[in-house]
């Protein structure tokens, strides 16, 4: 046995909320609202994740009045627990169990104070220089060249604790070096925004150390120091206009049981700024009725779409302890140009019992064999770039009939065979890094004891919608930015196209995917419009 969490004694950390709260900070509980409340502040911010996050932090300092609106509840360190079930329950959308429209790929998001920042498992890539360009030549997005947004990652790699990785990798992860070694790919470390981490392995729910430098320990606390106010556990329902400004936020308190209480709240202020992620922020906006001529809002939403591959090994591989996500492979993000085939990222899928038995994606005695083999079981991921080709836009965010957003995300056959590809690289890294068995995550899908017979099976393999289970723990795009307002709903700089004091701070300003982990590229992007806008908005300046 490698590590016994059953023996891991965590005591003496501290919650920089707990004592926040004793310093006097402004916390509001919406589900102990016994009132409806109205407030009033220079800049209003829906959304308490990267992007909410670095936001609050840079216009707090600039010496402005910041509210934070968060539908989530407040969750620390002295609550994380490391238990699967109550983490998904309690800091994902929809419970753990969000899905696409016709529930063909499945969506991790996180639904707490500190947004996804709180559960993901910290990898941290620049924007690749190849998206960066093709947004600029492609979309007519200004002023993010790969010069001119390199200080930007620079100032929030400093900020975030952003380094390689420079501990051994759990045999999970080193399966990518093994194969991608005998293979000759490519292959490196991960940059992972930590700070004295004890590599438990167990970030995705919440880190009980306060190692992983997420927003609710970094940037919130440092607003909230400044005078921020947050209002947690109350969801924006819609935002209040005139047709050329925002005139309030209209709110809704939710329960601890994440049901409106029938309390309502009301937020006033000259700057509004959105940042609920590529799903919620495309939400709220349509739920608003905002401005919009061309019918862009929803559209081009992209997810990373990704597949997975299961290896067994005889020695103990012990997945659910280490660092999720430590080494990876860029051999095929590129392989034909930007905006060719469907390009992917090698990388690894904690092994943790909840999620495991989940992507095992079988039943009865199968199921309980596979589990049977959890300590010996490795597990790949290809995280495909979509976006990029005009065979594959991404998917369109709608509302159901309850105002809720989702996202209608077509399986294209481009896709289809992305995910081909992906599978026999992921089946073959696996073999080669000295897999005894092997099966991709298909419904066709049975171990196999040999590259060629798994090469062999898989190109008999059905590709078509939901013979494939798709993943996605990255929602991008839905309200992009450029230069062409029959295309991009924002501009460069975040601000909204048709209404002249709303930004968009989050995931969906981007015109596609990113073919990387991309909370580093929202906190950079972040911080560089935020920064503007900051500027804009101190005295002599007006909002708009």
């Amino acid at each position: 046995m490698k590590q016994d969490l059953s023996q891991l004694t965590i005591q003496g950390i501290p919650d920089p909320w707990q004592l926040g709260a004793r310093d006097g900070w402004h916390i509001i509980d919406g589900a102990a609202l016994e009132q409806d409340l109205t407030l009033e502040g220079d800049v209003v911010i829906v959304g308490t994740g990267a992007g909410g996050g670095v936001s609050a932090e840079i216009l707090t300092q600039a010496g402005l009045k910041v509210i934070l609106i968060e539908a989530g509840r407040l969750k620390s360190s002295d609550a994380f627990n490391m238990d699967e079930a109550e983490a998904y329950r309690d800091l994902y959308q929809e419970g753990g169990t969000r899905t696409t429209k016709d529930a063909g790929i499945s969506i991790l998001q996180g639904r707490a104070v500190g947004g996804t920042t709180v559960v993901n498992w910290t990898s941290s890539f620049r924007t690749p220089d190849q998206t960066l360009t093709h947004w600029q030549q492609a979309h007519g997005v200004e002023g993010m060249s790969p010069e001119q947004m390199a200080p930007w990652f620079e100032r929030m790699e400093k900020r975030l604790n952003v380094e390689r990785w420079l501990m051994p990798p759990n045999a999970n992860n080193d399966v990518i070096r093994r194969g991608a070694e005998k293979l000759g790919w490519h292959w490196d470390a991960i940059p992972r925004n930590v700070n004295g981490c004890w590599n438990i392995g167990y970030c995705g729910t919440g880190c009980p150390t306060n190692a992983k430098m997420s927003m609710l320990v970094t940037t919130l606390p440092e607003a909230m120091k400044a005078g921020a106010t947050l209002l947690h556990s109350t969801e924006a329902v819609t935002l209040a206009h005139d047709g050329t400004r925002v005139t309030a936020v209209n709110c809704q308190a939710m329960g601890t049981d994440r049901q409106p209480t029938g309390r309502r709240v009301t937020v006033h202020a000259p700057t509004v700024i959105v940042a609920g992620g590529g799903i919620n922020t495309p939400g709220l906006l349509l739920r608003s009725k905002v401005p919009d001529p061309h019918q862009r809002v929803g559209q081009r939403t992209t997810l990373h779409v990704v597949s997975c591959a299961f290896g067994i090994f005889e020695d103990e591989v012990a997945g659910y302890y280490g660092a999720p996500q430590s080494l990876y492979s860029d051999e095929f993000v590129w392989r034909d140009g930007v905006t060719g085939k469907v390009g992917y990222k090698l990388e690894a899928l904690p092994v943790h019992p909840g999620i495991t038995s989940a992507l095992l994606d079988t039943f009865g005695d199968r199921l309980h064999e596979e589990m049977a083999a959890m300590p010996n079981l490795a597990v790949s991921l290809a995280l495909m770039r979509d976006g990029f080709n005009d065979a594959n836009p991404g998917g369109t965010v709608e509302l159901r009939a309850d105002g809720t957003p989702v996202v209608d995300y077509p399986i294209s056959d481009y896709l289809l065979e992305g995910a081909r590809h992906s599978l026999l690289s992921q089946v073959e890294m696996l073999f080669a890094a000295g897999a005894r068995q092997v099966r991709a995550r298909h419904s066709d899908a049975r171990m196999q004891g040999s590259w060629a017979e798994a090469r062999d099976a898989i190109n008999q393999y059905t590709f078509a919608p939901h013979y494939v289970p798709f993943g996605c723990a990255h929602v991008m795009g839905g309200c992009a930015m450029g230069s062409d307002e029959k295309v991009a709903v924002a501009h460069s700089d975040g601000r909204y196209r048709h209404l002249d004091n709303l930004y968009l701070f989050d995931a969906s300003v981007f015109p596609t995917s990113i073919g990387a982990n991309p909370q580093l590229s929202i906190y950079a992007v972040t911080a560089r419009n935020a920064s503007l806008l900051a500027e804009k908005l101190r005295p002599g300046h007006q909002a708009g």
